[in-house]
């Protein structure tokens, strides 16, 4: 099944938690503190391949959750770090941020990689707190937990050519002759419902041929399968449109040239002008000469190339035509846009909020204390105490008009205000 859209869900790993740990051994039940940091949470990895053509994989499963740090050990051991999570993708698959649109990464290379969520720190062990006062404190901190984004993946084939034609006018059996790709043909309409890609060789050089299938009259809104399939030719340098001369379909060849153009200006102007070599297949069907006269008498001045797929007529021009156009062209880059992260706040900041005799304290410094303090335990909430004093925040609180009557919410918690 072939899938070029899809929404997940990605969470990186949470850090583990620090733990509360005392020395003990013969003779000593009650030695210094060696509780043990946590393990870092596992990372968000996404790695094109070349290997693979679609984001089939994320089609049915569209959670994807790393591993968690484990918690820290006695004797001032390190908790294990949780597993990276390695997603891989098609080459030309772009990372977006599901809420704001924009663009983690562009998936050009075979074996980019590109960490996308960071992992949670593993919170410090009990040991870390010790100091020159405090010599057993009975706390530790929390591992960091991270947040589940969503994300938009969506498959831009990568090609120097793309095929673009009304459908039947022979765009596969094409690619078939000119590469080494072997698509499904058959005689009607939509055979296609895929992207297919093949390399030409040309001498000693060579290039990627993409078939574009579904693009009709409409296609730009949504019509035939165009809309699902013009962004896979955003990306090439040049366009190979093929018209059906042979008439068997009842179809004027240059009144589809000119739909199909329109349908690729509507799409996106930069597309519409992307350099087109037309090529005007089945020539070798009886009638085919006339049909094919008309055709290049209303096109003007615009070279025709003639070709059948079937015979191979002309084939060779055509490859020495496309190689000639892509020389002269700048090579394929990965798309140009700024890069959005997804970032630790840096600062912790707060805000104090008053509603009567309560104060309700927000903001990233909230998030860091609620890791850090554990609310049974003194040291603990001396140590929070200081961090509110060092910081200005008590100072801040008895200018809003806070006293011994008014109760501090921090993190959902409530306190008695003191100074």
């Amino acid at each position: 099944m072939f899938v070029d859209r899809a929404r997940i869900t990605v969470k990186a790993g949470n850090g583990g938690n620090g733990i509360t740990s005392f020395l003990h051994f013969k003779g000593k039940v009650g030695g210094g503190p060696d509780g043990g940091d946590g393990g870092k949470g596992g990372d968000i990895v996404f790695v094109a391949d070349k290997h693979l053509s679609t984001l089939a994989d994320y089609y049915y499963k569209t959670k994807f959750v790393a591993e968690n740090g484990s918690a820290g050990e006695p004797k001032q051991c390190f908790g294990r770090s949780g597993k990276d999570l390695v997603l891989k993708v098609p080459l030309g698959t772009v990372i977006r941020d599901k809420e704001t649109g924009r663009i983690i990464a562009d998936m050009f290379e075979d074996g980019q990689r590109k960490v996308v969520l960071t992992g949670g720190d593993g919170g410090k062990g009990n040991a870390r707190f010790a100091n020159a006062r405090r010599h057993s404190p009975h706390f530790s901190q929390t591992g960091e937990k991270t947040e589940s984004k969503q994300l938009l993946l969506e498959l831009k084939t990568i090609a120097d050519v793309g095929l673009i034609g009304f459908p039947n006018v022979g765009k596969s059996t094409l690619l078939s002759v000119l590469t080494k790709a072997r698509p499904k043909i058959a005689d009607y309409h939509f055979t296609t419902l895929s992207p297919n890609l093949g390399v030409c060789e040309y001498y000693d050089n060579s290039f990627v041929i993409a078939d574009i299938p579904g693009l009709i009259e409409g296609a730009s809104e949504g019509a035939g399968l165009g809309i699902d399939f013009l962004r896979h030719i955003e990306r090439t340098r040049i366009l190979v449109h093929v018209v059906d001369v042979s008439g068997t379909e009842g179809r004027d060849p240059y009144e589809d040239y000119l739909k199909i153009n329109l349908e690729l200006k509507k799409y996106s102007k930069e597309l519409a002008k992307v350099k087109q070599i037309i090529v005007a297949n089945k020539t070798d069907v009886y009638g085919a000469e006339e049909i094919l006269a008309a055709f290049k008498k209303k096109l003007g001045r615009k070279k025709v190339i003639e070709v059948s797929a079937v015979t191979g007529r002309n084939l060779g021009e055509l490859k020495k035509r496309m190689f000639e156009t892509l020389s002269a062209l700048p090579p394929l880059k990965p798309l140009e846009f700024e890069e959005f992260k997804y970032e630790k706040p840096e600062k912790l900041e707060y805000e104090i909020l008053k509603e009567g005799e309560t104060f309700v304290i927000t903001g990233s410094l909230v998030e860091v204390l609620k890791r850090n303090v554990v609310l049974d335990d003194m040291h603990s909430l001396a140590y929070m105490h200081k961090v509110l004093r060092d910081r200005g925040i008590i100072a801040e609180l008895k200018k809003m008009g806070a006293t011994d009557k008014s109760t501090v919410i921090i993190g959902g918690e409530e306190f008695e205000f003191t100074e």
